[in-house]
């Protein structure tokens, strides 16, 4: 029998052991590095979506229309596809949509700045009624008046003068600014057909001009995903709205409220803006029923009838149509409202929700940052705890 070295084994073992530690040392520093280089990337991505604002509201003649004419393209491409696929040239499908697209909107602006121009003159009328009512309400509330009055009493008045600064009026601000918006129209629409009729030269780009077959899967299954995903939603909500517009359209004419046409079509655009578009249109129908009826009771019941539309549709109708693919965080698209109406107004708001889906659709695909995960040791991207994912890569190359 062959005896065994006692200073052979010892050594073996050393080796053994200090090979280890150098590989944990090994993991430890990628580790360190891989955390450094996350949070590099969370904060240049914290930097860039706050610094993003100034740019795009200083730079919103050049990029609003661009980002317009890019959900246009998301929006009408299946139709243009469909349209080729009926043996319509490429060109002739391409501006078939988005003439289409344009027919649609030329006539929900028909038939809702028609009335609506002649309901203008009418407002002054409304709000000298509407704070009659107010006064009336106010005469029952007396004593909150007086406790006003005592407090403004005890903290003093400061007899100041303000300085009131001459202003355009409506007409000139309007004059002034047409020109500019009709030309960021024109360039919207010029860019969203060229987009769309180079849609299927963007996708051969994408799709044949990468390095590996992996890339080229995942790329067509990002551009499947975001252009089914957001046309979808928007197809799927219009036709929504629309019953909605239908519906308070109906309903106005049945309460004899003038204009019923144009308060369906409002009800309709309004409800593409989530939460914040029925609560302007609550608003405006408080201020024309209260404005016009007799009494403030009977002047509540065009915005309680509303409201009462709208739980019904937001909360049985839309989710069970819509279903869990197109659920979006409420939080999630009030932060996307407010952004991009801090940066682009009006247009921002009709805007936030098709770009909050097109980005959820986009990262769900390449990958969303855990950021609170971060905070606690977890990697930047993806489920596994740092180290975990290190570890098992060394193994698959041992």
């Amino acid at each position: 029998m062959s005896e065994t070295n006692p200073s052979k084994t010892a050594a073996g073992t050393a080796g053994r052991i200090e090979g280890e530690q150098q590989a944990v040392r090994r993991r430890a520093f990628a580790e360190q590095e891989l955390r450094l280089i996350s949070a590099l990337v969370l904060i240049l991505g914290l930097g860039l979506f706050l610094a993003l604002p100034f740019a795009l509201s200083i730079g919103s003649v050049v990029f609003l229309p661009i980002v317009t004419a890019l959900i246009l393209t998301i929006i009408l491409s299946p139709l243009a596809d469909k349209l080729a696929s009926w043996g319509l040239p490429n060109v002739l499908a391409s501006l078939s949509a988005l003439l289409f697209f344009l027919a649609i909107l030329l006539l929900a602006l028909a038939l809702i700045l028609q009335p609506a121009m002649t309901l203008i003159d009418e407002v002054p009328a409304m709000v000298d009624q509407f704070s009659a009512h107010f006064f009336k309400l106010r005469d029952s509330f007396v004593w909150v008046a007086e406790i006003n009055e005592k407090l403004t009493q005890l903290m003093g008045s400061s007899d100041s003068r303000e300085v009131v600064l001459a202003s355009p009026n409506f007409l000139q601000e309007l004059a002034i600014a047409t020109p500019s918006v009709l030309l960021e129209v024109l360039l919207t629409f010029l860019m969203a057909f060229f987009m769309i009729e180079g849609r299927v030269r963007m996708r051969r780009h994408l799709l044949l001009d990468r390095a590996s077959y992996g890339t080229s899967i995942k790329a067509a299954n990002v551009i499947r995903e975001v252009q089914d995903r957001v046309a979808s939603y928007i197809l799927t909500v219009a036709w929504i709205n629309a019953g909605v517009g239908v519906v308070v359209a109906l309903g106005a004419w049945a309460l004899g409220v003038n204009a019923p046409v144009m308060w369906g079509g409002l009800a309709a655009i309004l409800n593409f803006i989530p939460y914040i578009g029925p609560f302007v249109m609550i608003a405006l129908l408080t201020l024309f029923g209260v404005g016009t009826a007799e009494t403030a009771l009977l002047g509540f019941i065009p915005a309680l009838a509303y409201l009462g539309l709208h739980t019904v549709e937001s909360n049985v109708v839309t989710p069970s149509i819509l279903g869990a693919r197109f659920t979006m965080s409420p939080v999630m698209i009030l932060i996307a409202f407010s952004y991009f109406t801090w940066i682009w107004g009006a247009f921002g708001a009709l805007l936030s929700v098709p770009i909050l889906l097109t980005l959820t659709a986009f990262f769900d695909h390449v990958g969303k940052p855990n950021m609170v995960g971060f905070i606690f040791g977890e990697p930047l991207f993806g489920n596994e705890p740092l180290g975990t994912a290190i570890t098992r890569t060394n193994r698959g190359t041992e």
